[in-house]
């Protein structure tokens, strides 16, 4: 089945306005899990306007003690991601190529396009995150030519970048959604896992997942705490726990 990894960056968000630690991010990744969530997803950057390095570590002992739920700490591998993870071994590290400034991830890899020095620190990295026992998954655009370069480069996974997808107008979306899913049949065929992330929400992940057949897991944060304004965390995060059962794989 599709696993369902709630992102708790815009909780942190919110919290960081003010000074007394509300909403409490801890105790709302645990509310998460009990209402059926496989995961928690976290994107600490630099500058630590959402996610915080405390944040980091106080999840990743919450996440240990729900057995069989994963943690996935995603970011730049060369801006802290990678000894983020020496530090607390997540299950899974999610490599981003977004800039320090970045409002929020708005594309993936390109791999072919890498200096070599860049290739080389990233192949660096992922033996690293390996190293600690991560599943290391590579955010990329729904391109087929980079699935066998993802797998080139020791990757376990692959996030397919979806904002596109949510984004297309829609007499355009199946025009869309079958070149995730041809991607998606590519990346299968190299051996690797397909994620997938951004911008999904109740209304467009069925379909997604319907098309591709073949998702692993998907991270939803931004959508899912704005559906949890209206119908509570717990009942949204089983709202969309419902979805991945019924259309996953």
């Amino acid at each position: 089945m599709t696993r369902l990894s709630v992102n708790v960056n815009k909780i942190a968000t919110l919290r960081n306005t003010r000074s007394i630690g509300i909403p409490d991010v801890l105790h709302l990744s645990a509310k998460a899990l009990d209402a059926g969530a496989h995961g928690i997803t976290v994107h600490p950057r630099p500058d630590q306007r959402h996610i915080r390095a405390s944040d980091v570590a106080s999840i990743a002992e919450l996440v240990r003690r729900y057995p069989g739920a994963e943690y996935n700490i995603e970011g730049n591998p060369f801006h802290g991601l990678v000894e983020h993870c020496e530090r607390v071994r997540p299950d899974q590290a999610t490599l981003v190529p977004d800039s320090r400034d970045a409002f929020t991830s708005n594309q993936g890899w390109n791999l072919a396009g890498l200096e070599p020095e860049q290739g080389v620190r990233l192949r660096q990295a992922i033996d690293r995150l390996h190293a600690t026992g991560a599943r290391v998954s590579l955010f990329v655009d729904p391109i087929v030519p980079m699935m066998p370069l993802a797998k080139r480069f020791g990757a376990d996974r692959i996030e397919l970048y979806t904002e596109p997808y949510a984004a297309a107008d829609p007499a355009h979306r199946a025009e869309s959604l079958k070149l995730y899913a041809v991607a998606a049949r590519a990346a299968c065929q190299e051996g690797l896992g397909v994620n997938a992330g951004h911008d999904l929400n109740l209304e467009n992940l069925g379909v997604f997942l319907n098309e591709l057949g073949v998702v692993d897991e998907v991270s939803i944060g931004h959508a899912l705490v704005a559906d949890a304004l209206e119908f509570g965390l717990e009942d949204t995060v089983r709202r969309y726990v419902e979805i991945c059962l019924a259309h996953g794989p």
